[in-house]
């Protein structure tokens, strides 16, 4: 009865060790969860499940991924081993492997952009599209207020490996 005990035992531990490996102590995020900790993650490995939006159709090489609360979107650039998102991935959930990065727009950079959008709109009186640039500019700058920032942050993905999960 030990013996099977024993047998019951270390197999268990095989079988966990051998599933771990996978991971390999990589942290698991949903997209929501990894944005509210991005800062403290950024230029480590973590695998980041969310829900393909759009991938890019001539090249492939990034796609851009939804989370849960539908608030949030990231983009992810094909790298390592991923050749190039499908476009019949629009719709999957999928868990993504890779190294997050944040690009920051500084202050500077949002003036020039909401400088360049009135520019467009006194030219071509596109409106509709400026008043959806404008407002996203107010809300980095929100952002950048909440944060005590003087930057604003893009995240995103390098990644390396994903499995499709539906």
């Amino acid at each position: 009865m030990k013996n099977i005990l024993l047998l019951v035992v270390l197999a268990a531990a095989i079988c966990s060790c051998s599933s771990n490996q996978k991971q390999s102590g990589v942290p698991v995020f949903e997209l929501d969860q990894l944005l509210a900790v991005a800062e403290q993650e950024v230029e480590n490995t973590v695998t980041v499940v969310g829900y393909v939006t759009h991938t890019c159709k001539h090249s492939g090489k990034r796609c851009f991924i939804i989370g849960e609360s539908q608030k949030a979107t990231m983009r992810v650039e094909a790298m390592g081993e991923i050749g190039g998102f499908d476009r019949d991935l629009v719709g999957s959930k999928l868990a993504i492997t890779g190294e997050l990065k944040e690009r920051r727009l500084s202050e500077e950079f949002i003036a020039e952009m909401e400088k360049n959008v009135h520019q467009r709109m006194e030219e071509d009186g596109s409106a509709e599209t400026c008043a959806a640039e404008l407002s996203n500019i107010n809300d980095m700058r929100k952002w950048m207020n909440k944060h005590h920032k003087d930057y604003y942050v893009i995240y995103y993905m390098d990644g390396m490996t994903f499995d499709v999960l539906d």
